[in-house]
């Protein structure tokens, strides 16, 4: 043919997915929910400390929102936990530094002191990678299906009813930093993002709250709070 009948016809325009978050009540919930199980290890103690190592994983994806091959690939170099911060590579092997809070802190440190502990020498000398922060049970370094497995595990032992992958932790943390008012700029840079579309797309934040931090930031809004009622009619 030497025309085209197609070239007037617009392709439609698919919906954008977005990956499942959770609320931070049900965060709460998931970080309760690593504990010990009777059968899940050769001894009780081993199995303590995977449960403890299991509390340090999901502390740390909410609290500093990594990806998931962030946080298999870190090395107990990479983290001050005086300072409170971790070193990351992330895509194309850029690296960024990543506050770590509290919590995870603590948790980290927990895990750590036990596992140099353990009689079991559980990623210690011993270990095939003794410098990766995150360990199984033969002392390896941990893949990233077995981090998946771990977070379904216990998203399943929480019964919070929804289907969340480490990316969907990822996803919360952003969320909710945007929620408290923090900027989206900074959260691109906490996330290593390379463009700010790609961090919108991690934000589940309603239009609600995005006016409220639009009406708190934007000085010429602040200036004319009023002028927005008039024109929508709302008191």
């Amino acid at each position: 043919m030497s025309t085209n009948p197609a070239v007037l016809v617009r392709p439609s325009h698919l919906p954008k997915r977005t990956t499942s978050h959770l609320s931070v009540d049900e965060v709460e919930r998931l970080m309760v929910s690593p504990r010990y199980v009777d059968g899940e290890s050769s001894s009780r103690e081993d199995a303590e400390i995977l449960a403890r190592r299991d509390r340090a994983i999901l502390e740390l994806f909410y609290a500093s929102g990594l990806r998931i091959s962030e946080l298999v690939g870190l090395d107990t170099s990479d983290v001050d936990l005086r300072e409170g911060f971790a070193r990351v590579r992330g895509k194309g092997r850029k690296e960024r530094i990543v506050p770590v809070g509290k919590k995870a802190r603590e948790a980290i440190a927990s895990y750590l002191a036990d596992r140099r502990s353990s009689q079991q020498n559980i990623g210690g000398e011993k270990g095939e990678s003794p410098g990766a922060l995150f360990l199984n049970y033969r002392g390896a370094r941990l893949t990233t299906r077995s981090v998946s497995r771990i977070v379904l595990r216990h998203l399943l032992t929480s019964r919070l009813g929804k289907k969340i992958t480490p990316h969907g932790l990822r996803h919360s943390f952003a969320t909710h930093l945007l929620s408290a008012g923090a900027d989206l700029r900074a959260i691109q840079e906490l996330l290593g993002h390379a463009t700010l579309s790609t961090t919108q797309r991690y934000t589940h934040v309603g239009l609600g709250e995005l006016m409220k931090v639009y009406d708190d930031a934007h000085p010429r809004a602040r200036a004319g709070r009023g002028s927005a009622a008039v024109r929508t009619g709302k008191p």
